[in-house]
C-alpha cells in the first residue's frame, strides 16, 4: 500500500500527471484546483484502472473528487464514439449513494463542476421533492445517478430506474449510512447491480459492519488511508476550544463569537430540531443573518437556506446533525457545538465543516454540566488535551482572548425590539381594564338585581299574608 507524507510547499504532482483526462483537469483548473490532495493522489492511480477500493480519510480532505474523477472518466458520454456500443444507452452507468440529501446535492454539484466539459448527464435523486422531474430525467436518459438510499430503492421498486448496467458504484460516508440504518437498503442496491462492477467505499471510520459489507460485496479491494492510523482524527488546521457553559448564557456567547476577528460564515450545531429553530430565531432577533436547517423544514426551504449560505448571503446556519455530512462550503471559519456531541464520530464530522481542504478554522464546543462525562469520553477517544473544560461565561476574559473577540463586544447587532411587546402589554392592559370594568359593572348589576329581588320577595310575602282580609299577624287578629 502506498504511503503519503504531509504536504510541503512544493507541488508533488498534478491531475494531468495522474492520468486524468485533459477535459476534466481543465475544468478543475478553471476554478483553481490543480494539485490533488493526498487521498486524491493515492486513490486516482488505483481507481482509474477499475480496481475496487476502500478509502479512509477524515472529513474535509477531498474524498469527493477522489471517487468523482474516476466516475466521470470511466463513464461514456453521449458524444463519445463508443456510446452507441453500450448495452443500454441512457441507463445509469454509475451510481453514487450518499446518506443525506444535502450530501447528495453537494456531490452532484462537485461532479457537475468537474465534468462540465464531459457532457455527462448527472441526476440527483432524494426524497422530500416531487417524483416527476426525476422520472422525466430517467426517461430521457442519464449517465450518472447520485442519490439517497430511500429514494433510489423507491425508484428501483417502481421499475423506473434500471441499475443492472451500472459499471461503477460508490458508497460515500458508509459509516453514516450504517448509523442511519440504511445498511439493508445499501445491500439491496448492491445485489441489483452487476457483480463485475467497480465498487468504491469511502468512510471516515471503519466499523465492523462496514468491514463485513466490504468483504461480502467487494473483490479484493485496495485499502487506502491518507494518514497514519495513529494520527489524530480531527482536522489539524482547526483550532479547538472547549468551554463548560451555562445553558442560559449560551445565546450571548454564540452572538459574541460571531463577531470575533476573522469570523465569516459559521455553522452552529444543535442536538434537536426545536433547539435549532429556537437558536436561529434568537440570533435573528439579535440582528444576525441566520437560518435554521433541520428535518421539519420543507426540502425547498432547506435547499434555499443552503444555497444562500454557499453564496455568502447567509452568515449563520443553525443545523442538526442531519446536515453535518452534507455541508461542504468553502469559507466556513467557525463551527459551534451548542451542546456536547453524542460521540467522538459526531464531533469529528461536525468540526470537519471548517478547516476544509487545507484552510484554517475554529471549532468551539459548549459543554453543559450534565454532559461533562460524555465530553470526557470523547476527549479520551480522540486523545485531546481538553479533559477539564474551563468554566466559562460570555464575560470571561479568557473567552474574549481565545477567540479574538474585541473587549466590550456585546451579543447584539441591533437593540431589542420593545415596541411590539409594549403594544401587546398596552392591549393586554386595556383588555384587563375592560374586563375589570365589566366585572365591576356586572357585580353592580348583580347587586342591584339581588336588592330588587329581595324587595320584591318582601312585597310578595306581605301580599300573601294580607290576602283574603287576613291581618298581618296572629296577635292583631286576636286583638280585633
Amino acid at each position: 500500500m502506498v504511503a503519503c507524507s504531509h504536504r510541503t510547499g512544493t507541488i508533488l504532482t498534478t491531475f494531468k500527471e495522474l492520468g486524468v483526462l485533459p477535459e476534466i483537469a481543465d475544468a478543475l483548473a478553471r476554478v483553481d484546483i490543480t494539485t490533488p490532495f493526498p487521498i486524491q493522489e493515492m486513490t486516482l492511480s488505483v481507481a482509474l484502472m477499475g480496481t475496487d477500493l476502500i478509502g479512509q480519510a477524515r472529513t474535509g480532505t477531498g474524498k469527493t473528487l477522489a471517487f468523482g474523477i474516476p466516475v466521470l472518466q470511466r463513464s461514456v458520454a453521449p458524444h463519445d464514439p463508443d456510446y452507441s456500443e453500450l448495452a443500454a444507452p441512457g441507463k445509469p452507468q454509475a451510481l453514487i449513494v450518499a446518506p443525506t440529501r444535502e450530501l447528495a446535492i453537494q456531490v452532484s454539484s462537485d461532479l457537475t463542476l468537474a465534468g462540465s466539459d464531459r457532457g455527462l448527464r448527472i441526476l440527483t435523486v432524494y426524497g422530500g421533492v416531487p417524483y416527476e422531474p426525476q422520472l422525466d430525467a430517467l426517461i430521457e436518459g442519464v449517465d450518472v445517478v447520485v442519490g439517497t438510499p430511500g429514494r433510489l430503492i423507491d425508484l428501483m421498486d417502481r421499475k423506473c430506474m434500471d441499475i443492472s448496467h451500472v459499471k461503477c458504484l460508490v458508497l460515500d460516508e458508509a459509516d453514516e449510512m450504517l448509523d442511519l440504518g440504511f445498511l439493508p437498503d445499501v445491500e439491496k442496491l448492491l445485489r441489483n447491480t452487476p457483480e463485475t462492477r467497480q465498487t468504491m467505499l469511502f468512510s471516515a471510520t471503519m466499523p465492523a459492519a462496514i468491514v463485513g459489507l466490504a468483504r461480502m460485496h467487494m473483490r479484493h479491494p485496495m485499502n487506502i488511508r491518507a494518514e497514519h492510523s495513529t494520527d489524530n482524527q480531527t482536522v489539524p488546521a482547526t483550532a479547538q476550544f472547549i468551554y463548560q457553559a451555562h445553558d442560559l448564557d449560551k445565546p450571548e456567547m454564540v452572538a459574541r463569537m460571531l463577531q470575533a476577528e476573522g469570523a465569516d460564515l459559521a455553522i452552529v450545531f444543535t442536538r434537536t430540531k426545536r433547539q435549532a429553530q429556537r437558536v436561529a430565531d434568537d440570533l435573528q432577533e439579535r440582528g444576525f443573518n441566520a437560518s435554521p436547517l433541520h428535518g421539519d423544514m420543507a426540502q425547498t426551504a432547506r435547499e434555499r437556506a443552503l444555497a444562500k449560505f454557499r453564496e455568502g448571503k447567509l452568515q449563520v446556519l443553525v443545523a442538526t446533525d442531519v446536515a453535518a455530512r452534507g455541508i461542504d462550503v468553502s469559507g466556513v471559519t467557525h463551527v459551534v457545538n451548542y451542546t456536547c456531541p453524542e460521540d467522538e464520530k459526531t464531533y469529528v464530522h461536525r468540526i470537519g465543516r471548517t478547516g476544509r481542504a487545507g484552510a484554517s478554522g475554529t471549532a468551539v464546543t459548549l459543554v453543559d454540566w450534565a454532559d461533562l462525562h460524555r465530553w470526557k469520553m470523547i476527549n479520551k477517544a480522540l486523545d485531546l488535551p481538553f479533559d477539564e473544560p474551563a468554566e466559562t461565561y460570555s464575560s470571561s476574559e479568557h473567552f474574549f482572548h481565545d477567540l479574538g473577540i474585541v473587549p466590550g463586544t456585546k451579543g447584539r447587532l441591533k437593540p431589542p425590539s420593545d415596541s411590539a411587546p409594549a403594544k401587546k402589554s398596552q392591549k393586554s392592559g386595556q383588555r384587563s381594564g375592560q374586563k375589570a370594568a365589566g366585572q365591576k359593572s356586572g357585580r353592580a348589576q348583580s347587586d342591584g338585581k339581588q336588592a330588587a329581588g329581595s324587595e320584591s320577595n318582601r312585597r310578595k310575602r306581605n301580599r300573601r299574608r294580607t290576602r283574603g282580609g287576613q291581618g298581618s299577624s296572629p296577635k292583631a287578629n286576636s286583638e280585633g
